[in-house]
Order: structure tokens, then sequence, then C-alpha cells
């Protein structure tokens, strides 16, 4: 019978970004929408063994919830890669994870879909404190910002 596997340093990894944040949010304007501020409360923990971080997702705007969305990041040992699912209020089913790697105190993952490439960011500045991007590419070379957020964690 083969081993079970175990939790490592790059499961571990991803426990940076448990726990409750909040981030102060702009956005930018898009065929999505015109752009403006808000404020999103996101609660994420390490969950099934360890080896998962899962996430739910508020953004508020107006003093409501204008947006939700939950998430599911993880270690793909064989691509060695780390594997994000996104689903949110807009009701689409992601066609594909988006993957990437941690490059230092960033977290920088990409998907293409047919509406284009996506680049991720999550830019640490301690353990309490992160940036986070959302990039846009027709075509893989020029990028453009879609939302940058700061982000604090409650205690």
């Amino acid at each position: 019978m083969a081993e079970m596997p175990k939790v490592d340093e790059n499961h571990a990894q991803l426990e940076r970004l448990a726990g409750r944040w909040t981030t102060e949010e702009t956005l930018h304007a898009s065929p999505w929408g015109p752009g403006g501020t808000s404020t999103s409360r996101t609660v994420s923990r390490m969950a099934i063994g360890g080896f998962f971080l899962l996430t739910d997702y508020e953004q508020w705007r107006d003093g409501r919830v204008a947006f939700q969305g939950h998430s599911v990041h993880g270690w793909d040992p064989h691509r060695r890669l780390v594997v994000w699912y996104w689903v949110d209020s807009m009701g689409m089913p992601p066609p594909t994870p988006a993957t990437g790697a941690w490059d230092g105190e960033a977290l920088v993952m990409s998907q293409s879909t047919p509406h284009g490439q996506s680049r991720y960011t999550w830019r640490f500045d301690g353990p309490d404190r992160h940036r986070f991007s959302i990039e846009s590419s027709k075509d893989g070379t020029n990028w453009v910002t879609f939302m940058e957020g700061h982000s604090r964690r409650e205690r």
C-alpha cells in the first residue's frame, strides 16, 4: 500500500493567508463596472488535514454586500505549483484554476480564460499586512490593473 501524502512546507506557506482580513480596495473602471472603492472581509482557514486553504470573501459597497466569492488554494506536488479555484456571485464556474508560485514575499498566480489572461498577486508587508492586485491582459504582454487592495489581519 502506498504511503499517504503528508503536509509539507508548500502547504504550510499557504497558511500565511489564513485568518480574518479587512481590505480597502480600489477598483478601476472596466467592462464589469465604473470602478470606485470598497471594503472587503475575507475569512480563510487551513482545512482538510492542512492540505487546502478555504476562503470566504465579501465585498461591501454603500453599506451592503455587493459581491461574494469562495476559493480553495492548494499545492499540486506533481506540477510543483500553487493552484487556486475561485467561484463568485457572478455565477460563472471557473474554466481552469489559476496557478502560480511564491516569489519571495509574494504569491503570484495567473490564469487564461476565453476573456483573456489574469494575474493575481498577494505581496506581504509583514505577517499581518499584504497588498492584493488583479491585473488583466488580452495578449499576455500589456497588463491593466483591475483591482488593488491593502489588507490587514483582524485581531
